[in-house]
């Protein structure tokens, strides 16, 4: 571990876990030095990342003004857990190591802690960096509608990019740090838990920040991986929070809904490298709950003889979009 440590206490904490991002890490830290608020300390995890002697190269011109502590793997809770540990300010600011703020960010998140100090979380729109032609906000692709309450976080009316969050520390050493034991998905299960122990939460309209989505180990390249977790964690949900009555209807009810689309996309996945019995299998059970009329032509293919093979995974090509 190595420190760079100020005596007087910041305003806020910058959390960057890094873990194999070391052509990407500068482009991050120069956008938090750009910060037109600028009373805060930065954090960085180095999470037993596989191109530590790059990491460091590529760190060496900021070092006088980090905290560098270096950890064996425990995945991102672990290092924003690590981090959170050791920061001194009242509020965390939580920024991957792949990803960039606009200048102000820092500056318009803070102001909506001054005009509202029941204010727990913040959170902003961002623009998602990509090779695609039609580049799009995050919120364009997962809107926020209303109160971001924990009913709202449940049913994904508000979603939440851990990249634009600013937090106040109390608030989440309250919710119980992150979880530690998800490989994925465990900044929902935060939020999830803050809202639920009565985290008040704001978000901001306007993209303050830039989430890079062109790695190869993206999640969002992957829609089984990312319904399994999510599923996982609603089941955690139902499982050791105090839900009330309308809390636990809620859960199950949206546990349901992931489940059915986990179902259809590993069916997807299935039929795509012709496993045409598990396919069956996997999308008649998620039909019980989508009930879905195309979907139902699938199925009832699918149980047709193996001469049907072949047009089946000619149905997958235009199914595949479903």
């Amino acid at each position: 571990m190595e420190n760079h440590v100020s005596e007087r206490n910041p305003g806020v904490s910058i959390i960057i876990p890094a873990y194999n991002t070391a052509p990407l890490i500068a482009s991050c830290l120069d956008s938090v030095f750009r910060q037109t608020f600028r009373d805060f300390e930065i954090i960085v995890v180095n999470d037993g990342s596989p191109d530590t002697p790059q990491l460091e190269q590529a760190l060496q011109p900021y070092r006088e003004k980090i905290v560098y502590i270096v950890q064996p793997n425990k995945r991102a809770a672990g290092a924003r857990n690590t981090a959170i540990r050791a920061a001194r300010g009242e509020l965390l600011a939580f920024l991957d190591s792949d990803d960039s703020w606009l200048p102000d960010h820092l500056a318009s998140q803070v102001k909506l802690f001054d005009q509202d100090p029941r204010l727990d979380l913040t959170y902003a729109d961002a623009f998602l960096i990509s090779e695609l032609p039609n580049q799009q906000t995050f919120t364009e692709r997962c809107p926020s509608e209303g109160e971001a309450s924990f009913e709202a976080l449940v049913n994904e009316r508000c979603q939440i990019p851990i990249s634009t969050v600013v937090a106040r520390k109390s608030a989440i050493v309250k919710a119980g740090y992150f979880d530690e034991n998800l490989l994925r998905c465990d900044d929902y299960d935060m939020w999830l838990r803050t809202a639920f122990v009565g985290g008040k939460i704001a978000y901001n309209r306007r993209p303050q920040a830039r989430l890079y989505q062109g790695r190869p180990d993206s999640l969002g390249v992957s829609p089984v991986k990312m319904s399994e977790a999510y599923l996982r964690i609603l089941e955690k949900a139902a499982q050791i929070l105090p839900l009330n009555e309308t809390q636990r209807i809620v859960v199950h009810r949206r546990a349901a809904e992931v489940k059915a689309n986990y179902l259809l996309e590993e069916g997807k996945a299935q039929l795509r490298e012709g496993h045409l019995d598990r396919a069956r299998e996997l999308l008649a059970e998620a039909n019980l709950h989508l009930r879905r009329f195309k979907l139902g032509l699938v199925v009832r293919g699918l149980g047709m003889a193996p001469s049907f093979t072949n047009m089946m995974l000619g149905v997958w090509q235009k199914f595949r979009s479903a």
